[in-house]
């Protein structure tokens, strides 16, 4: 199963990469919604002003929040986005930190990866870089190496959430932070209960709030706090809430 959900996410956004989103999946709501790309990013929290400082083909309208408004970057930070996808994140991050700071994005979609390769170079950042990696299994940097992590909407695709916030975990120096939206579920499904394609759509493999803040917490961080909590979806089955979380490397 863990195979056949890694093999459909590769698949998914993949696709959703080449065609700039315009079948409109993974945006909040429902698939085949009208909304735009750019006008999904703004329900999601993002800034219109922000979103023109940035290569336009970065923005796909995939994600359940905008925790990059809530990472308080500084200038000469060096800022990890996981799941950096076609690089919205990133390069708002680039402008965030600078010329003296730096930004590296970690995806495991080649699609992702060369569009937001071509993005980079279009776009003139030369303080950005992406490289491919999975963030359950190997964050290619070293320890103790990154100021700040964010991430939207990443770490719910993975099987072993804890695995992940511990590779997070190794990779921030002593002091930094991690700043992620995600999605939380009021009932959690079993394994044998779940689909890979719901599971790529950010809702199978959801967590209830408790059990992800304790994989945090499992994966050493402290200070772990709520900053943002909005419904997501809601159906008589369940109730999909997004969070945006903060916590620590002490």
């Amino acid at each position: 199963m863990t195979v056949e959900i890694k093999k459909e996410i590769k698949q998914r956004y993949g696709k959703i990469a080449l065609s700039g989103n315009s079948s409109c999946c993974c945006m909040p709501g429902e698939c085949g919604t009208d909304a735009s790309p750019i006008e999904a990013a703004g329900l999601i929290g993002y800034d219109a002003k922000d979103l023109e400082s940035i290569p336009k083909s970065s923005i796909l309208g995939v994600g359940c929040g905008a925790p990059i408004k809530l990472a308080d970057l500084k200038e000469g930070e060096v800022v990890v986005d996981i799941g950096s996808g076609a690089g919205i994140d990133a390069f708002l991050a680039a402008n965030a930190v600078g010329k003296s700071g730096r930004v590296i994005g970690i995806d495991m979609t080649d699609e992702m990866l060369e569009k937001a390769r071509k993005n980079a170079t279009d776009g003139k950042y030369t303080n950005v870089e992406f490289k491919k990696g999975d963030v359950e299994d190997n964050i290619p940097l070293p320890d103790y190496s990154i100021d700040t992590v964010i991430s939207n909407c990443v770490i719910n695709l993975t099987i072993d959430k804890t695995k992940a916030f511990k590779e997070i975990y190794r990779i921030l120096k002593k002091g930094g932070r991690m700043v992620i939206s995600d999605l939380i579920t009021n009932k959690e499904l079993q394994m044998h209960e779940t689909s890979s394609e719901q599971w790529c759509a950010c809702i199978d493999g959801a967590l209830t709030k408790e059990n992800y803040l304790d994989a945090i917490n499992k994966a050493g961080f402290k200070n772990i706090s709520v900053l943002d909590e909005r419904i997501y979806m809601e159906d008589n089955a369940r109730k999909i809430t997004s969070l945006v979380i903060k916590a620590i490397k002490e």
